[in-house]
């Protein structure tokens, strides 16, 4: 296991390839390479002293000190990814999607959403990685998908949070990712 930390971030990494072993095998893992990923960070304004890999650009709907998890897990032909978010503000819908380049202090620094096949015109759910959620009385959320794709190489960096779920929105938030992915 890796931890350390990423920008500010707790990042905790396990990476099985070949059939090398990880005590109890990686979490999820159905073949002979595996990964598990998870970071989490506290929102910070872009202008903080201490700069860190949760950006929020909206500090109504995700003020300073929320928190943010993502988890990721998988093998060479599918790929789990989990969203924890907490103390954003309570009973509102987000959109939250994996974006193709790092956070920023402009907004739309992290790119567009990454895509599994490149068309532009597959701009939905079924070819992104869309994790939209809705908080419940205490600010905190949870999203869940599952793909029977991983993630290329060097392609996806980020999750944005947006202020309505769906393929739009206006980016409020953004948390840099060091996703995994084999081959």
């Amino acid at each position: 296991m890796v931890t350390g930390m990423v920008s500010g971030v707790l990042a905790a990494a396990v990476l099985a390839t070949g059939g090398a072993g990880v005590a109890g095998g990686a979490p999820g893992g159905g073949g002979s390479d595996a990964y598990w990923l998870r970071v989490e960070g506290r929102f910070a304004p872009p202008t903080a002293f201490v700069p860190s890999a949760a950006v929020t650009y909206d500090d109504r709907l995700v003020p300073p000190g929320a928190s943010i998890e993502v988890e990721q897990e998988g093998g060479r032909g599918d790929m789990t990814v989990r969203l924890a978010v907490e103390g954003l503000e309570p009973g509102r819908a987000y959109g939250a999607h994996v974006h193709r380049e790092p956070c920023g202090a402009d907004p739309e620094a992290a790119g567009g959403h990454y895509r599994h096949e490149e068309d532009p015109g597959r701009a939905d759910a079924a070819n992104e990685v869309w994790l939209d959620f809705t908080t419940d009385r205490a600010g905190d959320g949870r999203a869940v998908v599952h793909k029977a794709w991983g993630l290329r190489r060097g392609e996806a960096d980020s999750v944005v949070l947006h202020d309505a779920p769906g393929g739009a929105g206006h980016r409020v938030a953004c948390f840099t990712v060091p996703f995994a992915s084999l081959g």
